[in-house]
């Protein structure tokens, strides 16, 4: 795995608060469906993940280019960094949010 370091160390205390936990932001906007959800460390912004047909998260980061996002899918602890295509894991000290809604059908 690469290391990087944007992703050394992070926890869950890290990322703001989820604005849309249950819900890609984008595809309730234009009323698409998305299969799982990441979380931006930067802004908190809400997208959908490449399986998704818009793929939102990956296009934040095109916008934006914030660096890293998160799962926020219920479980999920691992943490991307698009710049040097690395991925991480939250630190297990940290306090896991609260599980997030279940995927869109």
């Amino acid at each position: 795995m690469k290391s990087c370091e944007h992703l050394e160390d992070l926890t869950a205390s890290d990322f703001p608060a989820i604005e849309t936990p249950a819900a890609c932001e984008d595809c309730l906007s234009e009323g698409t469906e998305w299969v799982e959800l990441r979380e931006c460390r930067t802004c908190g912004h809400v997208g959908c993940c490449d399986s998704s047909p818009r793929k939102h998260a990956t296009s934040h980061f095109t916008k934006t280019e914030h660096p890293v996002m998160r799962s926020v899918m219920p479980g999920d602890t691992w943490t991307w960094c698009y710049v040097h295509s690395a991925q991480g894991t939250l630190n297990p000290a940290s306090a896991r949010p609260a599980a997030v809604g279940t995927r869109a059908k």
